[in-house]
């Protein structure tokens, strides 16, 4: 497995998907290696399962050089190697392919979400993501969407086709409530702090729902900066507002969600999103920020708003006020989860495609 920070890692989508996926092929009796970055995983971790490879490469830890660079030193290891199948996450391993493909190594790619349409892009970074995506389009054997919409960009902008694998959403049993907050008395936002996940824009409307309800922000950008720096601002002049970072403590964020009033989701570009998956699996009541991605996983009866400041605060504190709205918000997610998005299903359809791979 190739283009994550590493085993077992809680950085985002895709090293949810490998914490999930390399264990469930271990039990498979698959022999699996993961590549990944010094200090981004804890050897000590409880969830590490000893029976996952761990191999750690060098690159350039920057957000413009990070996943190119450790996606060459791990392309070049396994070149080495030469296992019979690679999973490869994200286009921008594109430009590695070649050498997988030189050596005879098998590759299922992930594309991810389409990269070229961030805004945290600058102009070079996008023509090197959608280059990536050609090289991908040209050199994989087979393709990962994790939305219908994804692949169906693909089908139109690059000729190809491949397999839909969503991701997963854990149910758990009742975990307690965050100290210091209610059950179902506060509003949640997890995200990365990029402007595609709306976060400017909730940060904003954070002050108007903070006026009536606690607020709990999760996430940064992981390099700091301005949406860093504004959220813990808030945090220090509000004391309804809580900027806690970061959480790689599972059940601390997990709980986080099953006790929100309302969660939150502002990611507009990726496709079918972890973060969204998770709130539906433990029964979250959510708004979303209106695009073709969202309304696809949450289905009819979605609460919807645009990405305003003031459309936020109004769609997020109107949900807050209906107890009886937000109950069937939360069932109508819980079970719509369980239906199309389980671990389970989702591991096994990974599992099959790499066996189609090898088969061939």
């Amino acid at each position: 497995m190739i283009g994550t920070r590493g085993y077992p890692s809680y950085y985002g989508g895709f090293e949810t998907a490998v914490r999930k996926l390399a264990p469930f092929l271990a039990d498979d009796g698959w022999d699996v290696t993961v590549y990944g970055r010094a200090g981004a995983t804890k050897p000590e971790d409880p969830e590490r399962d000893l029976r996952v490879h761990t191999v750690v490469t060098r690159g350039v830890e920057s957000k413009s050089l990070s996943t190119l660079s450790y996606g060459l030193t791990a392309c070049l290891h396994a070149f080495r190697k030469k296992p019979d199948v690679a999973l490869v996450m994200n286009v921008a391993n594109g430009y590695f392919l070649p050498l997988l493909k030189v050596r005879g190594i098998r590759t299922l790619v992930n594309v991810d979400g389409i990269e070229w349409d961030r805004a945290k892009w600058g102009r070079l970074a996008k023509f090197v993501f959608k280059t990536g995506a050609r090289l991908t389009a040209r050199f994989a054997d087979d393709l990962v969407f994790d939305s219908r919409e994804i692949e169906r960009r693909w089908n139109e902008e690059f000729r190809r086709d491949g397999r839909f694998i969503p991701y997963g959403g854990d149910v758990v049993a009742s975990l307690p409530v965050e100290a210091g907050l209610e059950h179902r008395g506060y509003v949640l936002a997890v995200a990365r702090f990029v402007p595609e996940n709306t976060i400017p824009e909730f940060l904003e409307a954070a002050e108007q729902i903070a006026a009536t309800h606690p607020v709990v922000i999760v996430g940064s950008s992981g390099y700091g900066g301005p949406l860093d720096e504004e959220a813990h601002r808030l945090s220090e002049a509000n004391p309804r507002v809580h900027a806690l970072g970061h959480i790689s403590d599972d059940n601390r964020l997990l709980a986080l969600w099953q006790h929100a009033g309302v969660y939150f989701h502002g990611h507009s570009v990726g496709g079918t999103n972890p973060t969204l998956v998770q709130a539906m699996a433990t029964g979250t009541p959510i708004v979303a920020r209106d695009t073709v991605y969202n309304r696809e996983v949450l289905g009819e009866g979605a609460h919807l708003c645009a990405p305003e400041p003031t459309a936020i605060a109004d769609a997020v504190l109107e949900l807050m006020a209906d107890a009886d709205a937000r109950a069937e918000a939360s069932a109508g997610a819980a079970e719509r989860a369980a239906r199309h998005y389980t671990w389970t299903s989702v591991c096994a359809d990974y599992r099959d495609a790499l066996l189609r791979l090898l088969r061939a």
